[in-house]
């Protein structure tokens, strides 16, 4: 499993937001140049935060992205999901393709158990816990 460069960044925004909010919006430059992350990448993450409740947005003079989940909450698995999609460590596992060895393959198991290890791992991490890092 690879996570993108897409999924990395919205995990650093994430935790940027987390320990920058102070309950006001911060313009999206703010966060770009605390995180070396071009404003055009940003303008394609935060969107994705925003549309799925996990960021708030606000236009104008003041406006500018702010948390909308208590980072205890929220999980760095959320995150992963909401910019990566569902990702598995094989493609077997992931429905996109039938495998016509799928009912009898010694393997899949193996593949099985050590994404559910992976996705509990992911799970196991909120954005708090990423901020005492």
């Amino acid at each position: 499993m690879i996570i993108s460069t897409r999924g990395r960044y919205a995990l650093r925004v994430m935790i940027d937001l987390a320990e920058n909010c102070n309950g006001k919006y911060i313009p999206m430059k703010e966060v770009a140049a605390r995180q070396e992350i071009s404003l055009k990448y940003l303008e394609q993450i935060l969107p994705v935060l925003t549309k799925n409740g996990l960021v708030e947005a606000t236009h104008g003079k003041c406006g500018g992205y702010k948390l909308s989940v208590d980072p205890k909450e929220c999980t760095v698995g959320m995150i992963l999901r909401l910019t990566e999609g569902e990702r598995a460590v094989v493609t077997c596992l992931t429905g996109d393709g039938e495998c016509s060895r799928q009912d009898f393959c010694r393997t899949k198991d193996f593949w099985s158990g050590l994404n559910e290890t992976i996705n509990k791992y992911i799970d196991s991490y909120t954005l708090a816990d990423m901020m005492k890092k």
